[in-house]
């Protein structure tokens, strides 16, 4: 039994390991690319691996770029728990954790409407939403792997990541210069900027860039917008199920398993007995396992199904950021 078991976990390893190399290669030249141009990292993989999607199609690599676009990144999802502690929610007091919670919930159900209203399928809505209201593309990786599946989810998946990416960037530049506009407090830039820029990296930069106690406010409360993750995967989850079983004729788990596992890794973060150094590798290890997925993810699509997608698409992840700056601002403004 045993023999016949590592037979058949090394032919598996033989079947996986040409296309998880080449996403593993593909996303080193992506984190080399951005470290010395300063783009997201998340574009670069993905431009990159769309440049490769011949490889997806290649008997050799295809078994292991599906896997790695779905295994390794909800693997990296659950990594993502290492970034949260209770603490440094509590440490800020109720009002971040109310606006949190607030911007995240109208965001997505603003979103979920504006879809609707344009003519795009709900769930779609619900991605884009997510993305631009908790962490970016992180966020888009989570939802797309626990919403149902669809024949064009990989597509609107990949638009979301790239749309996000380019925003974010964009919004690393310019939202610290609306909150010297405002004459912000250190304090409240902190909030501002961790409440509305999509992912974690520009949130870093944009906060420090203004002043230590800025970034150290800005990155908590986007920890707290990531830990927001967790119950919007539960309610994706939850609506995959209503919608009934899957094409294997499977209902799927009310709560997924890489959801279990940031849940349990945020609750082992909370105590303080990770040491520094496990707690920055785990780090290192989630990023590079999402950044290894989303150019497995590139490989799986074509550049000329995205770029069909229209002028829509692209409106409403706009209109959701610009829709996400005036709501925070005006929580803040009631609650600060």
């Amino acid at each position: 039994m045993n023999s016949s078991m590592l037979v058949d976990l090394n032919q598996r390893s033989r079947e996986l390991m040409p296309g998880f190399i080449v996403s593993v290669v593909v996303a080193a030249a992506a984190c080399f690319l951005s470290e010395h141009y300063g783009a997201p990292v998340m574009l670069f993989a993905l431009l990159l691996g769309m440049g490769l999607n011949f490889l997806a199609t290649d008997s050799k690599c295809k078994a292991g770029i599906e896997f790695t676009a779905r295994t390794v990144l909800r693997v990296g999802i659950a990594l993502l728990g290492m970034r949260i502690t209770l603490g440094q929610i509590t440490a800020l007091g109720w009002q971040p954790v109310a606006l949190v919670i607030t911007l995240v919930v109208v965001t997505i159900s603003v979103s979920v409407i504006a879809a609707k209203v344009l003519g795009f399928q709900k769930l779609f809505g619900m991605l884009t939403g997510g993305a631009t209201a908790i962490c970016g593309a992180s966020a888009a990786l989570a939802l797309s792997a626990a919403l149902p599946n669809h024949p064009q989810k990989e597509k609107a998946t990949l638009f979301t990541v790239i749309g996000v990416s380019a925003l974010s960037t964009l919004a690393m530049i310019v939202y610290p210069m609306i909150a010297n506009w405002l004459e912000l407090s250190p304090q409240a830039a902190g909030v501002f900027l961790g409440a509305t820029i999509h992912d974690v990296a520009q949130v870093v930069g944009a906060g420090y860039s203004m002043s230590t106690e800025t970034g150290d406010t800005a990155t908590v409360v986007k920890l707290m917008r990531v830990a927001m993750l967790l119950p919007v995967i539960v309610c994706a989850a939850m609506i995959t199920r209503m919608q009934g079983a899957d094409s294997t004729g499977q209902r799927p788990p009310l709560l997924p398993w890489f959801a279990v596992g940031f849940l349990v890794l945020a609750c082992i973060n909370s105590t303080g007995w990770v040491p520094v150094v496990v707690q920055g590798g785990l780090n290192e290890l989630s990023r590079w396992c999402l950044v290894i997925a989303i150019s497995a993810l590139g490989m799986k699509t074509q550049l000329k199904e995205l770029a069909s997608v229209g002028i829509k698409p692209i409106l409403l992840m706009v209109g959701e950021s610009v829709f996400l700056v005036i709501l925070v601002l005006t929580l803040m403004h009631w609650w600060f």
